[in-house]
């Protein structure tokens, strides 16, 4: 086993006097146990753990064997805390005298997706008479041997009932810039690849598609968009430059075996349903507000999927703001523009063009003001993202083409950053005028149920842990939420943790990465799979994140997590 616990509060040490363990100058009084796989002490967080056939109990002394017998116990845990003792043989390797081997009686290996119980009693004793101060129990859990085979996970006995997350895809329109599949050279063929295996898999239940399936926004800014064209026309060239993904999306809704479910991410905000049931007919949608939605399995209401970028100030739909320039219902936010200059930095970087670092002119904050100091910090945030994407354009050339979601101009970056006209006086913008002290107004339009300081929301959305913290702030730290388990993307930070709520109960956190061709620093062409626990009387779900690769290989990434009795 490759688990192993060190902490020495997993080990119940008293002396004989019934004190903590003697100083390192005196000898020991009583015994550690150390069991070989990760164990926690709580029934309802039980450690993960890879399959295995046997467990190894460590022990700090040479046992004595003659107090083995009927001592160490193991327990499949039911639904409801009910236990059923398995049958097991103990064992003691002679070149390892303090490590005590467990096995079923039969031989067979543990079951995967079951929880289990470990007791160690203190009426063990070493050779030298001494025991442990305390009985020991610790509880863990058996992952499932996840594949994407034909024949499926044995343990899952041929049901249907994992529920897998994407995000982040990124298809664009021109291959010669996009992020996904670049030049037909990038992730297209694994995507591909990967999107048949779960067609095929047999304990496949439904595949979320938690937003930025599309890309509207990674565009360069002296691109027209639409080329004069419709949206819908937009979309049926991505389409187009995607055919082998999006036919083999096609080919998992036309089945009818696996539910495949689109959430809208910041990139295709803008996208509409009809857009998406154009290129993929039958796929369910899951949308509350416009450019925003959330998703729950219908029998599994303590799950969320969503996107994420509903709590982010500068991707967040914006209902408001703009609305004198575009005439009409505008929600494109300021990262929108963003990206729109952040996409021109990597095209000419790649055309290997003389760029040069862009230098917004200074601004300088001199008001107690609160609404002239969170644009001040609006101002510095904008600054720090641009200073690593320089362009060749100056900053007060229109380059920005829009003739989408009312607007029509073409902006510069002098319309995007504040800016004074004067030194020391008022501090203004052309585009999202007022923004920062709406943002509480658009957070409630845009149904994030928790209020999010503007500072918060301006200064921190360009770190991945914002985002994360989302997770707790608006669903487990929220006493009207009973979500246990949420899924986001929007970051392309693939990662899981675990917490409690406010009910002291386990949840899980995890987000689902991307499968853009480069992520830098981190994986790509990640997934999540939710395993719901098994109907026969089982306690354990289980949360999973791997990594797929070119040739087809599924690596798991850290920190699998398991959680008990969800209803």
């Amino acid at each position: 086993m490759k688990n192993f616990i060190y902490l020495m509060l997993l080990a119940v040490i008293f002396t004989s006097t019934g004190c903590s363990a003697s100083s390192s100058s005196t000898a020991p009084t009583s015994m550690t146990v150390y069991p070989g796989v990760a164990v926690s002490m709580k029934a309802g967080d039980p450690s993960v753990n890879e399959p295995t056939d046997k467990i190894t109990v460590n022990f700090s002394e040479q046992i004595d064997m003659d107090t083995i017998s009927g001592e160490v116990k193991l327990y499949r845990v039911k639904t409801g805390g009910a236990t059923e003792e398995i049958a097991c043989t103990t064992a003691f390797d002679k070149a390892m005298p303090m490590q005590m081997i467990i096995s079923r009686q039969d031989g067979a290996k543990l079951i995967e997706g079951e929880q289990y119980k470990i007791t160690v009693s203190n009426k063990i004793k070493s050779k030298t008479g001494m025991s442990m101060g305390s009985n020991f129990t610790g509880y863990f859990s058996v992952n499932y041997s996840f594949n994407l085979n034909s024949e499926g996970i044995a343990a899952l006995n041929g049901e249907r009932t994992q529920i897998i997350c994407i995000s982040d895809i990124h298809l664009g329109a021109d291959l010669t810039y996009s992020e996904f599949d670049r030049d037909g050279k990038g992730n297209g063929a694994a995507l591909t690849d990967f999107l048949n295996k779960v067609r095929q898999a047999p304990n496949v239940k439904e595949l979320v598609i938690a937003g930025d399936l599309l890309d509207e926004w990674f565009v360069p800014s002296d691109v027209d968009t639409f080329q004069g064209k419709t949206q819908a026309d937009f979309v049926a060239r991505i389409a187009a430059a995607h055919k082998n993904v999006i036919d083999a999306f096609k080919n998992i809704i036309t089945d009818g075996k696996i539910k495949v479910t689109y959430v809208p991410g910041n990139h295709d905000l803008l996208i509409t349903a009809a857009d998406i049931e154009s290129i993929l007919p039958g796929i369910s949608q899951a949308r509350d507000v416009r450019g925003l939605g959330t998703y729950s399995p219908a029998d599994h209401p303590e799950i969320a999927f969503e996107h994420g970028h509903r709590y982010d100030y500068f991707c967040s739909p914006d209902p408001i703001s703009n609305r004198d320039i575009t005439k009409t219902d505008s929600i494109l936010p300021p990262g929108y523009f963003f990206t729109r200059v952040a996409t021109t930095s990597v095209v000419e970087r790649l055309k290997g063009e003389a760029v040069s670092k862009i230098t917004p002119p200074d601004v300088k904050l001199n008001s107690t003001d609160a609404s002239q100091s969170m644009l001040y910090y609006y101002y510095l945030s904008f600054k720090g993202i641009l200073g690593d994407l320089p362009i060749k354009e100056g900053f007060n050339d229109k380059i920005i083409k829009t003739n989408i979601d009312g607007f029509s101009a073409a902006y510069a970056l002098s319309d995007i950053f504040p800016y004074q006209t004067t030194t020391g006086g008022p501090i203004d913008v052309n585009l999202f005028k007022g923004a920062q002290d709406t943002w509480d107004q658009r957070r409630i339009q845009n149904l994030a149920p928790v209020a999010i300081p503007v500072k918060d929301a301006i200064t921190q959305a360009a770190y991945s842990t914002y985002l994360d913290d989302k997770s707790e702030t608006q669903y487990f730290k929220n006493d009207a939420s009973s979500k246990r388990i949420v899924v986001f993307g929007h970051s392309h930070v693939p990662l899981i943790n675990a917490s409690v709520n406010n009910k002291s109960q386990k949840t899980i956190y995890a987000n689902s990465g991307t499968w853009i061709d480069h992520n830098p620093g981190r994986t790509t062409m990640n997934f999540v799979v939710i395993t719901p626990r098994k109907s026969s009387g089982s306690t354990a779900s289980f949360v999973n994140l791997y990594t797929y690769s070119a040739n087809g290989t599924i690596t798991r990434l850290p920190n699998p997590q398991a959680i008990t009795n969800l209803d």
